[in-house]
């Protein structure tokens, strides 16, 4: 577990770096150790997508939703994240924990939880396969309504990657209308379990 740790830190710090040097449409990461460099023909893929949605509620209410435990009630049986740290587990930054994607066990780690600068970030590595990076920005639009930007950035760190990048960003391209779903009908049934 240490090791796997241990290169999901390396490979989402490679990422955010190359990330944030601009160099968006270049397919290989020039920075990353050459263990997670594809030096055969195939160019690795890296896409983002991104969508908005409105929680019906004010900010910091509607920021408790996207944090890890936050989500339980909302994101259905699927999103169960089995934390290693904090103990007892809860929402902060700096928190590690893992998440089943089917036959694979990705490594999550919150890497920006910022209440009073309204964003969230998460970073997660599927080994052998991608590091995903993921930014929630938040925005009260008034004082119970909050707009919520999402972008996932998805880059492959091998061969096989590649596909995987490609069918996780189609189905980011449609989460928009579905976490808005979700939400809302998640906040509905509290408001209507508080009527007496």
């Amino acid at each position: 577990m240490k090791t796997t740790l241990a290169l999901a830190t390396a490979a989402a710090l490679a990422v955010q770096s190359h990330a944030q040097s601009g160099q968006h449409n270049d397919p290989v990461a020039p920075s990353l150790p050459r263990t997670l460099r594809q030096d055969g023909p195939e160019p690795l893929t890296r896409r983002q997508t991104d969508f908005d949605l409105v929680v019906h509620l004010p900010y910091r209410q509607a920021a408790a939703l996207f944090g890890p435990q936050g989500e339980r009630p909302w994101a259905g049986p699927r999103w169960d994240p089995q934390f290693l740290y904090p103990q007892p587990a809860h929402d902060t930054e700096g928190a590690v924990f893992t998440v089943q994607h089917g036959h694979m066990n990705s490594v999550w780690v919150n890497t920006a939880f910022d209440l009073d600068g309204r964003r969230f970030q998460y970073v997660y590595f599927l080994p052998g396969i991608l590091v995903t990076v993921i930014d929630v920005r938040f925005d009260p639009t008034s004082a119970d309504s909050t707009a919520v930007h999402v972008v996932y950035t998805r880059t492959a760190i091998t061969a096989e990657g590649n596909e995987h990048v490609d069918k996780m960003s189609a189905a980011d391209a449609k989460a928009g209308p579905e976490w808005q779903q979700a939400i809302d009908s998640y906040l509905a049934s509290l408001h209507a379990a508080a009527k007496p």
